[in-house]
C-alpha cells in the first residue's frame, strides 16, 4: 500500500497539463468524489495499526502534492493568458456591437423632447393598490370606466394589482409635491388582453402631467404640436373629443401622416390621419383627491403607448416582435 502511494506521488510530480481540459481531468482523477484520494482515505481504517502513522504521513504528502500541482498549473495557465493579452502584435478579436431595443430608442427620444421644454422624470411601482391605480383617478368602485381596462389582480389581495397605466405615478407624485409640477412617467404596464399582432398583455407608456396656475387647453395643444413636429416631422394635428375619467374635457390626438405611399394608405385606413395618444385637462376631482386646490390650480395630462409609436416610425406590423428577443430584428438597430 505504501509503495502504491509513492508511485502515485511520482506520477503527480511528473504530471504536466497541456490544456485546461487535461488539468480538469487530473483534478477529477485525484480530488473527485470517486477520486484516488477519497479511495485511499477510505482504506485508511483497514491499514494495520503499526502502519497507520506512516500511511497517514505519506497520504497527506500525496494530497499536498496534488493541491500544489493544481495551483501551479493554474498559475502557469493564467500567466500565459496574460502574456497573450499583452501581445500588441496579435490581431484583435472581432467584437460584435450590441444594439438598443427599438422601444428604448423611441422612449429615450420622447423623453429628450419633453425634457427640452422643462419636464422631469417620475417613477413608481409596477405593483399598485386600488387607490393609486383607480380611485384617486376618479374611478371609484363599480365605476364603469374600470371595465375599460382588464386588470391583473393579485389573487390573495384584490386591493393589489399590476398597474394598468402610469397615471398611478402621477397620483403618487402629486401626493408628495405641490404645484407647479411638470413631469413624465414612463414605464411598463399590464392589461389582461389577448395577445395578437396589434395588442399585448404587457406594453409601455409615457404619460405627462403639468399642473400650475392658469394652465389652459391652449397650453396643452401647443405642447403636443411641438412634440409631434419634433418626433414625426409632421406639424399638422387635430384633437377629437373623447372620454377619460380623470380628464375633462378629454381628447384623442391625431397627427396628419399623409397619403404619399401605399403604406400610408394602409396604416391610416385611407384617411391620412393617425391616432397617437389621449389627453385632456386634469379633472378637478383628481386634484382634490391628492390635496391640491382645484380653485387655484389647473393642469393637463396626456399619455401614449410607446409600442404604437415604434410601429409607426419603423413600419413594424406585429407588436409581438418586441417581446420575442429575436436577434435578427434587434441587429437592425445596431447603428441607431
Amino acid at each position: 500500500m505504501l509503495e502504491k502511494i509513492d508511485e502515485l506521488l511520482l506520477q503527480v510530480q511528473s504530471f504536466k497539463a497541456n490544456s485546461p481540459e487535461e488539468l480538469e481531468q487530473f483534478r477529477i482523477q485525484y480530488n473527485g468524489k470517486k477520486g484516488i484520494l477519497n479511495d485511499l482515505f477510505a482504506q485508511f481504517k483497514s491499514v494495520p495499526a503499526q502502519e497507520k502513522k506512516e500511511f497517514g504521513l505519506r497520504l497527506n504528502t500525496l494530497k499536498q502534492a496534488v493541491a500544489q500541482k493544481l495551483e501551479s498549473s493554474k498559475a502557469t495557465e493564467s500567466a500565459q493568458n496574460d502574456a497573450d493579452f499583452k501581445d500588441l502584435t496579435r490581431p484583435s478579436y472581432p467584437r460584435p456591437l450590441g444594439s438598443r431595443h427599438p422601444i428604448s430608442l423611441v422612449r429615450n427620444r420622447i423623453l429628450e423632447i419633453f425634457q427640452s421644454i422643462g419636464f422631469s422624470i417620475a417613477d413608481g411601482p409596477e405593483i399598485e393598490d386600488d387607490w393609486h391605480n383607480f380611485s384617486a383617478l376618479n374611478m371609484p368602485e363599480y365605476h364603469p370606466a374600470r371595465d375599460m381596462q382588464d386588470t391583473f389582480f393579485i389573487e390573495t389581495n384584490p386591493d393589489i394589482l399590476l398597474r394598468t397605466h402610469t397615471s398611478s405615478v402621477q397620483i403618487r407624485y402629486m401626493e408628495q409635491n405641490q404645484p407647479p409640477m411638470r413631469i413624465l412617467s414612463p414605464g411598463r404596464v399590464f392589461r389582461n388582453e389577448a395577445i395578437s399582432s396589434r395588442s399585448h398583455c404587457i406594453f409601455h407608456q409615457i404619460e405627462g402631467l403639468y399642473i400650475d396656475e392658469n394652465v389652459s387647453f391652449a397650453d396643452l395643444k401647443q405642447t403636443l404640436q411641438f412634440f409631434t413636429t419634433e418626433l414625426f416631422g409632421k406639424s399638422k394635428i387635430r384633437l377629437r373629443p373623447s372620454y377619460f375619467p380623470f380628464t375633462e374635457p378629454s381628447a384623442e390626438v391625431d397627427v396628419y401622416w399623409g397619403l404619399e405611399t401605399e403604406t400610408d394608405y394602409r396604416i391610416t385606413k385611407g384617411t391620412g390621419w393617425l391616432e397617437i395618444m389621449g389627453c385632456g385637462m386634469v379633472d378637478p376631482a383628481v386634484l382634490e383627491n391628492v390635496g391640491i386646490d382645484s380653485n387655484r390650480y389647473s393642469g393637463y395630462a396626456f399619455g401614449m403607448g410607446i409600442e404604437r409609436i415604434v410601429m409607426l416610425l419603423y413600419q413594424m406590423g406585429d407588436i409581438r416582435m418586441f417581446f420575442e428577443n429575436d436577434k435578427r430584428m434587434l441587429e437592425q438597430f445596431k447603428a441607431l
